[in-house]
C-alpha cells in the first residue's frame, strides 16, 4: 500500500489543476444456505484508481484498473481533459475549494486481520448450523435461509491540497429469514445484523443460535396473528424504525445536494423541526458503539470523519456536506463524502444516523400509554424529498392501559417526518443501531446503519379499517 501510495502521489505531482486520488480494493466472500444446503458460495475482488479534477468549478472524472504509472498519467489526463471541457460550459459559483483540515496517516478499523485470519470454511459451519436451527425450531417452519457476506476494503487518498490517508476496514453481515405455513397461511420471519468489524462483533446482542430462535419465533408468531386495524394512532417506535425513520426520511432531506435540489429542510436552519425530546446525529464512528454498520474514519475526499449534530432538541442545526458543498454554504465540511467503488465518483452519503437516547425505560413508556402500538420489525419503504414516507414493520403490539396484549402483523406507518417527530413525548434510554446489514442506494450503494432508542410519536398506522 505504501509503495502505491508513493507512486499515485509522484503522478499527482504532475496535475495541472486541484487533483483527488483514490486507490480502492474490496474483496468480498459471502455463503448462502438454504434448508440445510450450500446454495452459493463467492468470492470477488475490485481494484483500481479513480481520479477528479477540478477546473474553474467543473469536476472531471476518470477512473482505471491500470496500476502502473502509464495507466495513472492517463487517467490523470483524461480526467483533466473533461474537466476543462465541462469548465466551458458551466457556470459554477465555486470555483476553488477552499483549504480545510484534511487526514494524513493511516487509518484502521478495529478487527480487519482478525476476519481475514478466521477460515472461511469455520463461518460456513456456523452459518449451517444457524439455518438447521432455525428450520428445526418448529414444526411450522416449512423453509429457512441463512446468508453471510463480508467485505474488506483498502484505500489510498491523495489529493493536490494535502490529504494523504490508507485506511483499512472490514464489513460483514448475517441474515436469517424463516417462512412458517400452516392451513394455507403463510409468514415470514427475519433476523438480520451487520457489523464493522471481526466476526465476533456480530453478536453483542444476541448469539448466533438466539438469532436463529427470533427468526423462527417471529415466523410462527405472525403467522397467528390478526392484521392490524388501521388510522391515526400513538406509536412506540422500536430502534430499528426508529433508524429506518432517521435515514430515509430525514436523513436524506439534509444531505446538502438534495437541500440544494430543494428538499423539505432547505430554508430550515436553525428552525425548530421536531420536539425538544429530539437530537439527531450522523456520525463516522462512535466510541460507544465501535462496530457500526457505517463505520468510517476518513471518508473519500479525505475529510476525517466526525460527529454531526443534524438536529439539537427539536432544531436543526446542520446539514451533511462535502468539500464543495460545505465551501457553498460557507461551513466546514463533515465527512460524509463517499463512493461505492474505484469508478464511482464520491456523494454525499450517510454513515450511522441515530436519534440520541433519553432518559425513560422503555416499560415506563409502555407503562405510561394508554392505548397505543409498539411497531417493530422494519420491512423497507419510501420516503421522498418532501419529508413524506411509508414504512412496512412486520409485527405490530398492541399495548392497552400500560399492558401489551395483543400482536398483529402486516402493518405500515406513514406521514410527514418533521411533523411525526414534533408529536415525539417520550425517548427511552434503551440504545441501538439496528439497520448495519442495509444498504444505501443514491446511485450507487453506500454501507450505512442507523437507529436509536424507542421513541413514541403519533403517526398514521395502515392496516385493516374497522
Amino acid at each position: 500500500m505504501k509503495d502505491l501510495a508513493e507512486l499515485i502521489s509522484s503522478v499527482l505531482e504532475k496535475a495541472p489543476c486541484w487533483t483527488e486520488a483514490r486507490f480502492h480494493r474490496r474483496r468480498t466472500q459471502s455463503v448462502n444456505v438454504q434448508r440445510g444446503l450450500l446454495k452459493q458460495a463467492k468470492a470477488q475482488l475490485t481494484s483500481g484508481v479513480g481520479i477528479r479534477c477540478l477546473v474553474d468549478g467543473a469536476w472531471g472524472f476518470s477512473s482505471t484498473s491500470d496500476l502502473s504509472r502509464g495507466g495513472l498519467e492517463k487517467a490523470l489526463r483524461l480526467a483533466h481533459e473533461c474537466a476543462q471541457s465541462l469548465s466551458q460550459m458551466k457556470r459554477a459559483s465555486i470555483k476553488v475549494l477552499p483549504p480545510v483540515s484534511l487526514a494524513q496517516g493511516e487509518f484502521v478499523l478495529e478487527g480487519y486481520q482478525a476476519l481475514e485470519n478466521m477460515p472461511l470454511e469455520e463461518k460456513l459451519q456456523a452459518v449451517l448450523l444457524a439455518e438447521q436451527q432455525t428450520r428445526k425450531a418448529s414444526s411450522a417452519i416449512q423453509t429457512s435461509v441463512c446468508s453471510y457476506n463480508e467485505q474488506f476494503e483498502d484505500k489510498i487518498i491523495l489529493t493536490t491540497d494535502g490529504a494523504r490517508a490508507i485506511s483499512k476496514l472490514s464489513r460483514n453481515e448475517i441474515r436469517l429469514s424463516a417462512i412458517a405455513s400452516q392451513e394455507g397461511e403463510m409468514a415470514e420471519g427475519q433476523h438480520t445484523v451487520g457489523r464493522t468489524g471481526p466476526w465476533d462483533c456480530l453478536f453483542t446482542e444476541k448469539s448466533l443460535s438466539e438469532m436463529s430462535e427470533t427468526a423462527a419465533r417471529l415466523a410462527v408468531d405472525l403467522l397467528k396473528a390478526p392484521r392490524v386495524p388501521g388510522g391515526m394512532a400513538t406509536l412506540i417506535l422500536s430502534p430499528a424504525m426508529v433508524g429506518l425513520l432517521s435515514h430515509e426520511a430525514i436523513g436524506h432531506t439534509v444531505e446538502a445536494d438534495f437541500v440544494l435540489s430543494g428538499s423539505i429542510a432547505q430554508g430550515k436552519l436553525g428552525t425548530k423541526v421536531a420536539s425538544e425530546l429530539v437530537s439527531l446525529a450522523d456520525a463516522g464512528f462512535l466510541a460507544h458503539c465501535p462496530n457500526a454498520g457505517g463505520a468510517i474514519l476518513v471518508d473519500d475526499e479525505g475529510v476525517p470523519s466526525q460527529n454531526t449534530m443534524i438536529i439539537h432538541q427539536g432544531i436543526l442545526q446542520s446539514y451533511l456536506h462535502n468539500r464543495e458543498t460545505a465551501a457553498f454554504f460557507g461551513v466546514a465540511p463533515t465527512g460524509n463524502a463517499r463512493a461505492w467503488l474505484y469508478q464511482d465518483e464520491p456523494l454525499i452519503r450517510m454513515r450511522n444516523t441515530y436519534v440520541l437516547p433519553g432518559n425513560q425505560s422503555l416499560q415506563e413508556i409502555i407503562e405510561s400509554t394508554e392505548k397505543g402500538y409498539l411497531v417493530d420489525c422494519p420491512l423497507g419503504g419510501q420516503a421522498d424529498s418532501t419529508g413524506e414516507f411509508m414504512f412496512g414493520a412486520q409485527k405490530v403490539m398492541q399495548i392497552e392501559k400500560g399492558k401489551i396484549t395483543k400482536t398483529f402483523r402486516g402493518a405500515t406507518i406513514s406521514g410527514q417526518a418533521f411533523d411525526v417527530l414534533s408529536t415525539v413525548d417520550a425517548v427511552s434510554k434503551e440504545f441501538t443501531l439496528d439497520l448495519g446489514a442495509g444498504y444505501c442506494g443514491k446511485g450507487q450503494p453506500a454501507k450505512v446503519d442507523a437507529g436509536g432508542p424507542f421513541i413514541r410519536c403519533r403517526a398514521m398506522l395502515g392496516g385493516v379499517q374497522e
